[in-house]
């Protein structure tokens, strides 16, 4: 069976190899990439005609928000630290240590 292998022209050859695939294929993959990241900078707040200070606008609520998730992590640690503790060292007391 003869081995089907096309060449491309040598410009378009090295603007695909440069692109990383075919022109239109890399402008469709990099508009629906864009679209993407788009809605998801949106649902956190990134304005795009105003990008600096909605960067500032977002470290300021992270600054924020991140008191407020210490403490809220804190107290779940300590409801389940004290079910969780006293179970693992009764089992540790309990369980034979064998060699």
């Amino acid at each position: 069976m003869p081995n089907d292998t096309r060449e491309l022209p040598a410009a378009n050859d090295g603007l695909s190899r440069f692109l990383g695939g075919s022109p239109l294929a890399v402008a469709f993959r990099l508009v629906l990439l864009s679209i993407l990241v788009g809605v998801v900078l949106a649902a956190i707040g990134f304005d795009p005609w105003n990008i600096i200070q909605s960067i500032r606008l977002l470290f300021q609520r992270l600054w924020d928000l991140g008191f407020d998730a210490i403490n809220w992590l804190w107290r779940y640690f300590l409801l389940g630290a004290v079910i969780v503790v006293p179970i693992w060292l009764v089992t540790r007391l309990i369980t034979p240590r064998g060699r």
